[in-house]
């Protein structure tokens, strides 16, 4: 139980990440001199639209965030499998593929 609890607050706190470098974040949480000083995360979020501008793969804003988000969620997915080993097989639910 407990094991499924952090590992739900890992997805949340992900989540809660990818919104805001996400262009769709409108909270303002922090002043505007970044987040911890860091003039780079600022308050308003999307982050990635921001890095980007200027540079030759603006147009490609959205597919930089399918690939990101599709590498970031199968590796999120074969650490969840390295944690949570399978339960054994039952014998008595084998299939019977001997005729």
């Amino acid at each position: 139980m407990i094991r499924r609890v952090v590992f739900l607050s890992i997805v949340a706190l992900i989540t809660a990440v990818f919104y805001y470098l996400s262009r769709f974040w409108d909270f303002r949480l922090w002043g505007r001199d970044g987040l911890f000083g860091v003039m780079e995360l600022r308050p308003q979020g999307g982050l990635l639209a921001r890095w980007l501008r200027g540079t030759d793969f603006a147009p490609f804003e959205l597919l930089i965030w399918v690939v990101a988000i599709f590498l970031i969620l199968t590796w999120l997915q074969k650490l969840f499998d390295f944690f949570t080993p399978a339960p054994p097989a039952d014998p008595a639910s084998k299939d019977n593929d001997d005729d």
